[in-house]
């Protein structure tokens, strides 16, 4: 049976569906290259995962001795957060509702 791991990154400054775009792209995939893959993305999500990914192999060497070459994205999801309300002033005394919306973001690791 192989052993799983997972990190957390909670309340992250970014949308979940932002954030779940790039999730996509390194669900299934080795370490290695999940990693490669975050480095040369330019979108911002793409670091913020890349952090929590590399949480993830840490916890996976250093917490159960695991071997970093045989791990693998098992899962990843990214689900929303508390939203920041904030309000803009417009013309004539009105408002306009500002929606900051946040993220939370787990990856579980597992040896092959």
């Amino acid at each position: 049976m192989t052993a799983e791991v997972c990190a957390k990154l909670s309340d992250a400054r970014i949308s979940a569906q932002k954030a779940r775009l790039v999730a996509n792209q390194v669900r299934g995939l080795s370490v290695a290259k999940a990693v490669t893959l975050l480095n040369f993305s330019p979108k911002k999500a793409a670091q913020i995962i890349k952090k929590v990914l590399q949480s993830a192999i840490a916890n996976a060497e250093h917490n159960e001795g695991l071997d970093i070459d045989e791990l693998s994205v098992h899962r990843i999801f990214v689900n929303e957060a508390q939203r920041f309300k904030r309000f803009s002033p417009r013309a004539k005394g009105r408002a306009n509702k500002i929606v900051k919306r946040n993220c939370h973001i787990t990856i579980v690791v597992a040896g092959k």
